[in-house]
């Protein structure tokens, strides 16, 4: 919830941009970005700048020709966009983050157990992969994540939203095994009950799963013990408008932007603490 209190400690003032990199964060995030090649001309644009065009078209959700001009060119900031989301460069960056931040945090670096849970959001006119969530009645993609226990990205995948919670998880679960070998304790809500998928998991290592389930007699708002972790993690996600809907053609620039969500947040985490 936004107060004066966290108004002011999430203030920005002093920057272009209040999406723009500190100083701070900047030390933080350089060195994970890729150097320059020696050969060529000399770049006309900081590897700074590009990020701070990124992160611009995160939080404000704008189309990629709208890039205001004290920004790199567009097809410029839009060209590191792709080559770096083809290498996988965010995936790890946010791995390397997620344990940094754990350690600040007085956390042993990888993660015992996690909270998963999935966000439908409707696409637009741009295509690509879509299905009907017919539970939410969005016809669309679900963003299905996997986060610590203190609400830290730790695996994002983008899938049709007619894919149930059940049928997703096994892919949210094998794509971090081999990165987080110790995180075998799932929290989770009720769509993730039942045989079927204790049934997909097995021979994709020893897991343990906690279903948290809202009482039939309870009206109104409840905080949900551990559930609340992952929801609070899209709120999060959230305050950038760029992912109010899912605007990309592919899945795989989709899964991108959550993941430079994660990294603003943890990097800006890091910066302050």
């Amino acid at each position: 919830m936004w107060t004066d209190i966290t108004r002011r400690k999430h203030a920005r003032e002093g920057l272009r941009y209040s999406s723009d990199l500190t100083d701070a964060e900047w030390a933080v995030l350089e060195p994970h970005i890729p150097p320059r090649s020696r050969l060529g001309r000399p770049p006309r644009w900081s590897r700074r700048a590009i990020m701070d065009g990124l992160f611009y078209v995160l939080r404000s959700g704008l189309p990629w020709r709208m890039l205001p001009r004290d920004f790199p060119p567009v097809t410029t900031v839009q060209r590191y966009f792709y080559a770096w989301r083809d290498t996988g460069l965010w995936s790890t960056i946010n791995h390397l983050l997620l344990m940094a931040v754990r350690l600040v945090s007085g956390r042993a670096a990888s993660p015992s157990a996690g909270v998963i849970d999935s966000q439908s959001v409707k696409t637009t006119e741009s295509g690509g992969p879509r299905g009907y969530d017919a539970g939410k009645k969005i016809k669309g993609r679900k963003r299905h994540i996997l986060t610590d226990t203190l609400g830290l990205l730790v695996a994002a995948v983008v899938h049709t939203a007619d894919i149930q919670d059940r049928d997703g998880a096994p892919g949210v679960l094998t794509s971090i095994r081999a990165s987080f070998p110790w995180l075998r304790h799932l929290f989770a809500d009720g769509g993730y009950a039942g045989e079927k998928l204790e049934a997909a998991l097995k021979g994709k290592g020893e897991w343990t799963l906690e279903i948290i389930k809202r009482s039939d007699t309870t009206k109104g708002f409840v905080l949900l013990p551990r559930r609340w972790v992952v929801e609070r993690t899209f709120a999060w996600f959230g305050r950038n408008r760029r992912l109010a809907k899912d605007f990309e053609a592919s899945i795989k620039s989709s899964t991108v932007w959550l993941l430079l969500a994660s990294v603003q947040l943890m990097t800006r985490r890091i910066a302050s603490s």
